[in-house]
């Protein structure tokens, strides 16, 4: 007698998630190690944000889009709702972040990185020394463009970090679940917008005099993108610069000019719209005299807003110390980390665990090769 084994597929998307997951773990080159066994990565989603799914007519496995506002010291997570458009799932405080406003230049400078990165299952780390990690990606093809330098820039547990997002262990523990039930939905990528504030008239007028401006106008054009039409704005990079939702018949290269391109008519529209009442506004708040806010600031981990207050609840005995800055996204005992290989046999049932990983190669970022471990990137 024969038996057929077929798979729905939700647990065939699951299972290819998976392994992706998988796939950026063996594609990092980290080495040999002992393989993942403490399971944190498969956390169930708790009941009460099952329940809060549900209230916002969200299904669990729909994508995902994160934003990082490092000023607010928030990490927002959106999902899609059945409209087919992104809401507001939750806002969680950050514990930790360090360096000043303004996004990452090279190396060493201990900044956050501020713009927008693509999320896909290769930069999951489940076997984080900071409980769990996601790797930022960067430095993307913007940052690549502009001779920027760096790697290895996370969103991670442990409540402490110097050049990285830190939060506590709780919280990513379920922006950890929330990504992966999306990357089980189907969701190849989502996607990281981090800004040095919420991009509003107000901070933009209090932040006027920053050597940044220029940049941060350019990246709050995709803030207004999003904002405008709740979907996930289509990123490119050409002349050294971002463009968002452009429609081009031919490829969009980073460093060289920009192709002949046109974004939707609505889109335009609505965008241009809101930027003109939003100079509008910064130019009365000006007017009024709005003061000016220092260029510098956050400059230790211990002076981000409510990090005293965070940190001291989350500590449970963790080594870090405010005030103390280890390397980057480093222990406080200075000791390197890295990734060790995962073992497929822990989430495929045994008769499938050899099963090809599907285009391992495809299913890693551009950089999850190189960006996926987590090492102290000096």
């Amino acid at each position: 007698m024969r038996y057929q084994f077929t798979l729905s597929r939700p647990l065939l998307r699951a299972l290819l998630a998976s392994a992706a997951i998988a796939a950026g773990m063996t594609l990092a080159g980290c080495g040999s190690g002992t393989p993942v066994t403490s399971g944190r990565h498969m956390q169930p989603l708790s009941e009460r944000m099952l329940a809060r799914l549900k209230s916002k007519n969200m299904e669990k496995e729909s994508p995902i889009l994160l934003r990082i506002f490092k000023e607010e010291a928030e990490l927002e997570v959106w999902k899609q709702d059945d409209s087919g458009r992104f809401a507001l799932l939750r806002t969680y405080p950050i514990c930790r972040w360090s360096g000043e406003l303004g996004p990452k230049i090279k190396t060493g400078d201990r900044q956050a990185p501020e713009g927008f990165y693509t999320i896909t299952p290769g930069l999951m780390n489940p076997n984080s020394t900071q409980y769990l990690a996601i790797n930022t990606g960067f430095p993307n093809a913007y940052d690549r463009a502009n001779g920027r330098t760096g790697a290895f820039l996370m969103i991670h547990g442990g409540c402490s970090s110097s050049g990285c997002y830190a939060m506590t262990d709780e919280q990513i523990a379920e922006i950890y679940a929330l990504a992966r039930e999306s990357f089980s939905g189907g969701q190849a990528s989502f996607q990281l917008q981090a800004y040095p504030f919420r991009m509003t008239p107000a901070n933009m007028a209090r932040h006027r005099d920053s050597p940044h401006m220029a940049f941060w106008k350019m990246i709050k054009e995709g803030y207004d993108h999003f904002e405008v039409t709740r979907l996930e704005p289509k990123v490119d990079v050409c002349e050294k610069r971002y463009i968002f939702d452009a429609e081009s018949p031919d490829r969009f290269s980073p460093a060289e000019r920009c192709p002949a391109y046109k974004v939707p008519e609505d889109i335009a529209v609505a965008v241009r719209e809101k930027q003109r009442r939003d100079e509008i506004e910064s130019v009365e708040l000006i007017n009024r005299g709005i003061p000016t806010v220092p260029v510098a600031t956050a400059r230790d981990e211990s002076d981000v807003p409510g990090g005293r207050e965070v940190a001291a609840r989350s500590r449970r005995g963790d080594p870090h110390r405010l005030g103390h800055h280890p390397g980057p996204c480093q222990s406080a005992r200075g000791q390197r980390r890295r990734l060790t290989p995962w073992s497929g046999r822990r989430w495929l049932p045994a008769d499938m665990a050899t099963w090809p990983l599907l285009r391992l190669r495809d299913l890693a970022s551009e950089n999850g090769a190189d960006n996926t471990g987590e090492r102290n990137h000096r």
